[in-house]
């Protein structure tokens, strides 16, 4: 996927942090330790987001829907 070059601003204590992990090899460069570390940020935002939808959602009725289909005689469900 193509990069695009972006200018951020981070307080200096961070940068020397990062800095730090990019000597120890932890990272190539900055560029791959902030992409890294925004991938990871926003995988825990879509899951919180999953969960907070999931949380609205009425565990009988849902429980209800998944059963509707099981509750008849299996000889009358198609073959596949």
């Amino acid at each position: 996927m193509p990069k695009q070059k972006v200018a951020v601003t981070i307080e200096k204590d961070l940068i020397i942090k990062l800095d730090r992990l990019v000597s120890e090899g932890k990272y190539p460069s900055r560029s791959s330790a902030v992409e890294d570390a925004i991938i990871e940020r926003m995988v825990k935002v879509e899951k919180s987001r999953l969960a907070e939808e999931s949380a609205k959602l009425d565990p009988a009725y849902e429980q209800s829907l998944a059963d509707e289909g099981l509750l008849g005689d299996l000889s009358e469900w198609p073959e596949y």
